[in-house]
């Protein structure tokens, strides 16, 4: 029979809510609307107490990230400016004789 050591392959994750007294809330509320922004529920307590639960409304902000704008890029860097298919050839012939030197 074969011993398997079951601590090498558990996984811990620790799934807790945040929780702030009415003192916190009133202090610091800063830092709890920051969990609140953050996602997180978060439980108030009174005397030791849960007595109320916070639940941050549907995200307003896209969670997809920004994608750039090339065309505008390309136009910073090049302005209006259409290099023919000839340019380009010279160009690209001249980075590969600086590549080899």
């Amino acid at each position: 029979m074969h011993a398997v050591d079951s601590v090498k392959l558990v996984i811990h994750i620790c799934i807790t809510m945040k929780t702030a007294s009415v003192r916190e809330l009133r202090n610091n509320f800063h830092r709890v609307a920051a969990w609140m922004e953050e996602g997180e529920t978060v439980e108030i307590t009174k005397s030791g107490k849960v007595f109320a639960r916070l639940v941050p409304a549907a995200s307003t902000r896209n969670n997809e990230p920004v994608k750039p704008d090339i065309l505008a890029r390309l136009k910073k860097t090049w302005g209006a400016r259409i290099i023919s298919i000839q340019e380009a050839t010279v160009m690209r012939a001249a980075e590969l004789e600086g590549d080899e030197g």
